[in-house]
């Protein structure tokens, strides 16, 4: 878990030090104060940039050259204390640090402190593009098969060379034959890994629907893979080379798989009302988040964002109880303390940071007003 936090020009938090950390960390405030960079900041010291859209200029306090986030992680399953530093320049320029030495590859920093975030973008994972369901299925994988990085990188480069090949013109069917056959072989593999971990995955998301919402009924998980399932890819991509050639790009593969959520047969996108699919949402990061805890000591982190919009204050308390029980780190946002009081179980006491206009002070949970030593403010 993150045990200490500071944060340096980003956004609006010019100088933020948060030297005790919590299980459960609780920021509100009024919109704009910067409850979420404070999300953002945790982000970057696991993924190395902002879950937000933008680009370094609009994440660099005006005015300023650079950001910078600082963490101190202790997993004590894992026997593991370290620090953990990221740096954005407005020219774009990352610099990752951990334990004191440079990171070449963010892998190794995502592999470090593994994140779950839950905010309004998350509903890409129902109404979106299959692309961010691929991601998420891509990162549940990730986390759980280590071979799988690796083999997602080399299907990469084929499919970047043979789309090259397609688009030249004049094809020699020889050199884009061997192409496609390192294609086929990286494609089935990552299939392969993708269906072992749907496997999991799926009956985990029903028992957590089952406990969040029971009388939601028909809810199931899809996984389509990409091409025609009665098919070896090999030979969906023979069928397919003539359009391929025609279009200039592979149609087929594990660049085409989707992961659909429906009830009774419909999409749950059309279906449900946008609070049912904020719990089917919760309900899939938690699963993912439950299968990560099992397959490494770290587990993972929470960046939960104005959970209680849009959730009544039964589902917002499931919630609350399910991360509980997955020992997760969590640090959450809402508008008014209130809003997340009674919501943990018994022997649950979250860390309470009051956040306004940049300035973010620890509180007592007991007592929102109630403002404590300055160990915890800027």
């Amino acid at each position: 878990m993150l045990t200490q936090l500071q944060i340096h020009h980003l956004r609006n938090l010019s100088q933020v030090a948060l030297r005790e950390l919590g299980q459960v960390n609780i920021f509100y405030g009024p919109n704009g104060s910067g409850k979420t960079s404070i999300l953002e900041s945790v982000h970057m010291l696991g993924m190395s940039r902002s879950f937000r859209a933008g680009t370094p200029r609009t994440l660099v306090t005006h005015g300023e050259q650079r950001c910078t986030v600082y963490g101190v992680t202790e997993f004590a399953t894992a026997g593991q204390r370290a620090s953990v530093a990221v740096q954005r320049e407005l020219s774009g320029e990352l610099q990752i640090k951990l334990a004191g030495e440079k990171l070449r590859s963010v892998a190794e920093l995502v592999a470090h402190l593994p994140l779950q975030v839950l905010n309004a973008a998350s509903f890409d994972l129902l109404t979106g593009s299959p692309a961010a369901r691929r991601q998420f299925l891509n990162w549940g994988v990730f986390h759980v098969e280590q071979r799988f990085f690796s083999e997602w990188q080399r299907f990469q480069r084929c499919v970047k060379q043979r789309n090259k090949l397609l688009r030249r013109g004049k094809l020699e069917h020889s050199e884009l034959s061997v192409w496609t056959r390192e294609l086929a072989a990286s494609g089935e593999q990552i299939h392969h890994y993708r269906q072992a971990y749907f496997e999991v995955l799926a009956p985990r998301f029903r028992a957590i629907m089952a406990e969040l919402s029971p009388g939601l009924t028909g809810l199931e998980l899809r996984y389509r893979k990409g091409w025609d399932k009665s098919l070896a890819y090999g030979d969906a991509l023979a069928s397919s080379e003539v359009a391929d050639s025609e279009q200039g790009y592979t149609h087929v593969g594990p660049q085409r798989a989707d992961l659909r959520v429906t009830v009774s047969g419909y999409s749950a996108a059309e279906t449900l009302s946008r609070g049912q699919q904020k719990l089917v949402v919760c309900g899939l990061k938690l699963a993912q988040g439950q299968i990560m805890a099992e397959s490494q000591p770290r587990g993972c982190v929470y960046l939960v964002d104005d959970l209680p919009s849009e959730l009544d204050v039964q589902h917002c308390r499931q919630v609350c109880e399910a991360l509980t029980a997955l020992q997760a780190q969590v640090f959450i946002t809402c508008v008014d303390a209130k809003d997340l009081e009674g919501m943990w179980p018994e022997g649950v006491n979250p860390m309470m940071f009051h956040v306004e206009h940049g300035r973010v002070v620890e509180r007592s949970a007991t007592d929102p007003t109630q403002e404590q030593p300055p160990s915890g403010c800027t």
